[in-house]
């Protein structure tokens, strides 16, 4: 848990793989997490800097300097304080581009911004007492509990699109 910040989940599965004798492998550091089925992929292009530039952004997600700006203007692309982007950035910037070929605009997806602000806040509010903690296990707990939420948000947001959009196109 210290080295890896894994969901309690993934540590069970491994502890139980491990008991069963096998050697199951722990996702890579710069693995990303396809968290619909809470497998561990290295995903092909995931992001692997943890800073990068706006031109590496650019390049990455393949728009150009007017399309990241508008981005920007809506809050989806947010920079760091020193200008860069980090891993998160380069898989919003990704996934805004492929909506946008759907004809999906920022200003359609600035609801989607909001709505993630809204669960960061709840579990933020649920893990802010482990955090005021001074103990390092106490707070390390904080941060594997908000993975854990943050995992469990992400996938019930995707069962209730998932139901939603079955209960409208049959």
């Amino acid at each position: 848990q210290r080295d890896h910040y894994l969901p309690l989940k993934v540590i069970r599965e491994h502890l139980d793989a491990l008991a069963r004798g096998e050697q199951p492998v722990l996702p890579s550091p710069g693995a990303q997490r396809d968290l619909t089925d809470g497998v561990w992929e290295a995903g092909p292009g995931g992001p692997t800097a943890a800073r990068i530039g706006r031109a590496e952004l650019l390049a990455a997600a393949e728009v150009d300097e007017e399309r990241l700006t508008e981005w920007e203007s809506y809050g989806l692309i947010v920079p760091s304080p020193d200008g860069g982007y980090d891993a998160e950035m380069v898989t919003v910037a990704k996934l805004v581009a492929d909506l946008g070929r759907f004809g999906l605009e920022p200003r359609h997806l600035r609801a989607m911004r909001a709505s993630a602000d809204r669960e960061a806040g709840l579990v933020e509010q649920v893990v802010a007492p482990l955090r005021r903690h001074r103990n390092p296990q106490t707070r390390a707990h904080a941060e594997a509990t908000a993975n854990e939420l943050a995992e469990l948000s992400v996938r019930l947001h995707a069962a209730l699109v998932q139901s939603a959009l079955r209960t409208r196109l049959h």
